[in-house]
């Protein structure tokens, strides 16, 4: 039983070919490109209206040196939107639910965060491991704790996406193996389990998108430091 529980998270492959490259980029395809017309079409009118507002909502704080961020932003948000929503489907894989890919994807943002203040601005970005104020005894302390902290923040980005995620599939799994279980000998039980399992896939759906915006502006606050 606990076994199947963790197989939907595991890498699906087809002739030793590994599937999930083909889950990661096929989401890119379900958004239609601009067209040079005038007028578009609803769907791409809505599309461009929740970009323009989430940009706008994202680079509120940062700066105009933090504004070239915009595009790379704004694409990663709909990207793991994308494929936190894909993974609801049934007989689908969810990629953000591995721990390596979200590492991947944050590793590299953080990193480029950090390189950025202390390209620009080295003294202020030293400033933030040791707080004003610091009592001399307490010094070298901090500094080890406020150092420990910067790098784990890849390590929490990761985590948070990925536990929020996991989570929620082992509820839906269990509890729709729950209400299948229960609808030849109990049906109004399983009828109750079914009506809780609709509003936990909602809940999911919510929860998709607001850890893909969680992800982003907290990449946006890391940047925020630094520019």
């Amino acid at each position: 039983m606990t076994v199947s529980l963790f197989d939907q998270f595991m890498s699906p492959s087809y002739l030793g070919v590994p599937l999930a490259s083909l889950a990661i980029s096929l989401p890119w395809l379900m958004f239609p490109a601009p067209s040079t017309r005038w007028l578009n079409n609803r769907l791409l009118s809505l599309q461009a209206w929740f970009i323009n507002r989430f940009i706008q909502q994202l680079l509120l704080p940062l700066n105009l040196e933090g504004h070239k961020w915009a595009t790379l932003l704004a694409s990663l948000m709909i990207f793991l939107i994308s494929l936190n929503l894909l993974g609801l489907l049934p007989y689908t894989f969810t990629p953000t639910t591995q721990l390596s890919l979200n590492l991947g994807i944050a590793t590299p943002l953080w990193l480029a965060t950090v390189i950025i203040g202390m390209r620009n601005q080295p003294t202020h970005a030293l400033g933030h491991l040791l707080p004003e104020g610091t009592p001399t005894p307490l010094i070298p302390v901090l500094v080890i704790i406020e150092t420990i902290s910067l790098f784990i923040r890849p390590l929490a980005l990761g985590v948070r996406l990925t536990a929020n995620l996991t989570a929620g599939h082992l509820l839906i799994q269990l509890i729709s193996t729950a209400a299948f279980s229960l609808s030849s000998s109990m049906p109004a039980i399983a009828l109750l389990t079914a009506t809780a399992l609709i509003m936990l896939t909602l809940l999911e759906i919510a929860v998709a998108m607001i850890q893909a915006y969680v992800f982003v502006l907290l990449l946006t606050l890391y940047l925020q430091e630094n520019v």
